[in-house]
C-alpha cells in the first residue's frame, strides 16, 4: 500500500457553480519526482491546498502513505510533508536562519539542531544577518523550500517553483530538487506549466486539465511518446508502407501523404524501392514532438485560458 505517496480518488472540489477540480484522480509514487502539469487555472494549486489541509474537498477523496483525508490520523501524515504553496511562507525582516528558528517553534521541535545543515544543502549558509527582504527572488524560494524541510519530510510539495527566476535560479532551483530526490530520497510532487524545465527532472507526469488527470505516465513513456523521427511527405503512403514494412522499420501514418519514420533508412535504398511502387518522396524532415506539442495534442490545443 506504501508503494503510493500520494493517492486521490474522484476528487472534486466545487467553488460556487465553478469546478476547480472534477473527480481528480492520481497517483505519486514513493521515490518519484512527479512533475503536475498543466495550464494556470487546470487546478494545480487546489490540489495542492486540498493535500496540505488547507481546503477539504466537496466529494472524493485521498490518502497520504495510505491514509484516508478523513481519519484522525491524517495530520500525522502530514507532518511527512513539506509544502512551499504558491509563494514562499517566510518573513522578510528575518534572517534564512531566524526564518527556520521560527518554523522550528511553530513544529514544536525540541532542539535547532539541523537548521545548519538544512541551511547548507539550500546554499544559503553564508547569508549571516542579511534579511530575507534583500534575498533575490531564487535566494528566497530556496528559503521557502528549506523551511519546507523543517521536520524532516519525506514528501516534498512545490507550487510552480520556478516563476519569475533567472535562469540561474533556475538551474540552483532544479540541482537543489534532483539533490533532495537522489540524495535525501525525498519524493517531490512539482506542479508547473514549463514544460522544458520539468523535463530535465521529472520520473513521473499527471498532466492536468479543466480539474481532471487527462493522462498519468512515467518520463520514459513520455520521451517514447515525443521520440526522434523522420517525417516524411510522399505521394502515396500505402505504398510507403509496404516498402517499410519490407526493410522492417518502424513508422506511423498520419494521412494520406504524411508518415513519421522511426529510423534513419538509407534515402536512396528506399527512393529505389518507393519508385517501384510509384511513390515519389516529396519531402523529408527530422522531426522531434515537443513536450508542449505532446501536451496540447492531449488537451486538445484550440482551447487556452
Amino acid at each position: 500500500m506504501d508503494y503510493y505517496v500520494l493517492q486521490t480518488n474522484n476528487l472534486c472540489k466545487n467553488y460556487k457553480s465553478f469546478k476547480a477540480l472534477d473527480g481528480l484522480t492520481m497517483n505519486v509514487p514513493r521515490g518519484a519526482i512527479y512533475g503536475f502539469v498543466g495550464k494556470n487555472g487546470a487546478g494545480k494549486t487546489t490540489l495542492i491546498r486540498l493535500i496540505c489541509g488547507l481546503q477539504f474537498p466537496t466529494s472524493g477523496d485521498y490518502e497520504l502513505y495510505g491514509i484516508k483525508n478523513d481519519d484522525k490520523s491524517i495530520a500525522l501524515s502530514r507532518r511527512r510533508m513539506g509544502a512551499v504553496v504558491e509563494t514562499p511562507s517566510i518573513y522578510l525582516d528575518m534572517t534564512a536562519k531566524e526564518n527556520l528558528k521560527q518554523q522550528y517553534r511553530i513544529l514544536g521541535l525540541p532542539s535547532f539542531d539541523g537548521i545548519d545543515e538544512i541551511l547548507e544543502l539550500v546554499g544559503l549558509e553564508n547569508t549571516g544577518k542579511k534579511k530575507a527582504k534583500n534575498f533575490s527572488l531564487g535566494m528566497r524560494q530556496r528559503l521557502g523550500i528549506a523551511v519546507a524541510l523543517c521536520g524532516n519530510p519525506d514528501f516534498l510539495v512545490l507550487d510552480e517553483p520556478i516563476n519569475g527566476l533567472d535562469p540561474q535560479g533556475i538551474i540552483e532551483i532544479r540541482e537543489l530538487i534532483l539533490k533532495l530526490n537522489h540524495e535525501r530520497k525525498i519524493t517531490v510532487l512539482i506542479s508547473s506549466h514549463i514544460l522544458d524545465e520539468l523535463s530535465r527532472l521529472a520520473t513521473h507526469y499527471g498532466f492536468i486539465d479543466k480539474g481532471q488527470i487527462i493522462k498519468e505516465m512515467s518520463a520514459e513513456e513520455l520521451e517514447a511518446a515525443c521520440r526522434k523521427c523522420v517525417r516524411m511527405t510522399v505521394t502515396d503512403t500505402k505504398a510507403l508502407s509496404r516498402v517499410l514494412d519490407d526493410m522492417n522499420i518502424e513508422y506511423k501514418i498520419l494521412d494520406d501523404t504524411t508518415a513519421d519514420v522511426y529510423a534513419k533508412p538509407n534515402f536512396s535504398q528506399l527512393a529505389a524501392a518507393l519508385a517501384k511502387e510509384n511513390c515519389e518522396v516529396v519531402t523529408m524532415e527530422e522531426h522531434d514532438e515537443s513536450l508542449e506539442s505532446f501536451y496540447i495534442s492531449l488537451v486538445g490545443g484550440a482551447e487556452h485560458d
